[in-house]
């Protein structure tokens, strides 16, 4: 009786040419990191801000063969290190494209900072749901509960965390380091961006997961 192959050729070049894919988001976030590092508009606020995200891509990098994630994961999450590189290379108050947005709709402030928590939680929920998912045993509900929490809670921790670094390293600049822009409530409204972005995430994924199981059961019904 002949033992079935472990993996087809098909199935081995595909491997290959998705840890090429996965490489290739790398390099691209080492790239703009090496050039967000040349001259950013504050050296110190730029050191503080990349330490979590490097070590988050450090944990990627580290649990890859035991936890690995799909690509569109990988995907998700190198677009917001992606903003956020940008973000603390400019300081988010000065980010380019921020005040351009404000000129075109006078908002008071730059948006910049506000943007990047929505997509804190839209383009980082669906890789948390996953990784509950290789984990924990999720079913129903809590599918879609825990990580808009998860989201909110790292959301708040952000927001301890920057007032502790502001205490600690520019006491005497307070409410302009942290990027508040003059806005009281900065921290309680980047948190409910980050939210509304979790929440607009698991709709869109609920709703896309009954349409496709819809329509994927009168398929079952012929085949059977």
């Amino acid at each position: 009786m002949f033992r079935r192959p472990v993996s087809t050729s098909s199935e081995r070049r595909g491997v290959t040419q998705n840890k090429r894919f996965l490489l290739g988001l790398l390099l691209w976030y080492v790239a703009l990191s090496v050039w967000t590092a040349y001259e950013p508009a504050d050296r110190q606020f730029w050191m503080l801000s990349s330490i979590l995200p490097g070590l988050l891509v450090l944990v990627l990098v580290g649990t890859y063969r035991c936890l690995p994630l799909s690509p569109i994961s990988y995907v998700l999450i190198t677009s917001f290190l992606t903003l956020h590189t940008v973000g603390v290379h400019y300081t988010y108050a000065q980010v380019p494209a921020g005040a351009w947005f404000e000129q075109a709709v006078p908002l008071g402030r730059n948006q910049y900072d506000r943007a990047v928590h929505f997509c804190f939680g839209f383009l980082l929920t669906y890789p948390i749901q996953e990784l509950f998912r290789l984990t924990i045993p999720l079913r129903g509900w809590l599918l879609y509960y825990l990580p808009v929490m998860t989201v909110l809670g790292l959301s708040g921790l952000w927001e301890i965390v920057e007032s502790w670094v502001a205490q600690a390293v520019h006491p005497e600049l307070g409410i302009t380091y942290l990027g508040s822009q003059g806005d009281a409530w900065d921290a309680q409204k980047d948190m409910a961006a980050a939210m509304y972005g979790a929440l607009l995430c698991m709709a869109f994924l609920f709703f896309w997961r009954k349409q496709r199981s819809a329509a994927s059961r009168p398929l079952a019904e012929l085949e059977s």
